[in-house]
């Protein structure tokens, strides 16, 4: 199975949004299945075949969760970061302004599904192939 090493590998080569899609073929060839970004503090849960899992801790300081989610303005933000125009960091910090609290990546599906802290979906996307 993969290791966060390796995953820490292959997240080294984005450099932004748009380097997304080749950071997910990276993933599959892993064996990765999905995994679930926290904006809070930054921490993955990454998950394979047979239940396997791999927790990455915390990667940054705690950013604070807007407490509704605005859809609309978060969209503006996911555009700006998928053109290039952001960093990771970047992004999660606009995440949060915007009442994201985490991701969930499903490779099967090859979507991204956007939830507030109340675990509610706000956008769901299909990820470019």
């Amino acid at each position: 199975m993969f290791t966060i090493d390796q995953i820490k590998a292959a997240h080294e080569k984005v450099k932004s949004g748009a380097d997304f899609p080749n950071y997910i073929k990276d993933l599959i060839e892993l064996g990765v299945l999905g995994y679930d970004a926290f904006v809070n503090d930054g921490h993955v849960e990454y998950f394979g075949e047979n239940n396997f899992r791999a927790s990455e801790n915390k990667t940054y300081d705690s950013l604070n969760i807007a407490a509704s989610a605005n859809k609309e303005r978060f969209i503006e933000f996911l555009v700006m970061h998928q053109d290039g125009q952001t960093d990771y960091m970047t992004f999660c910090n606009h995440a949060a302004q915007c009442g994201i609290a985490k991701w969930r990546v499903d490779i099967i599906e090859m979507t991204c599904t956007y939830y507030d802290s109340t675990e509610n979906p706000i956008l769901i996307e299909k990820i470019p192939e």
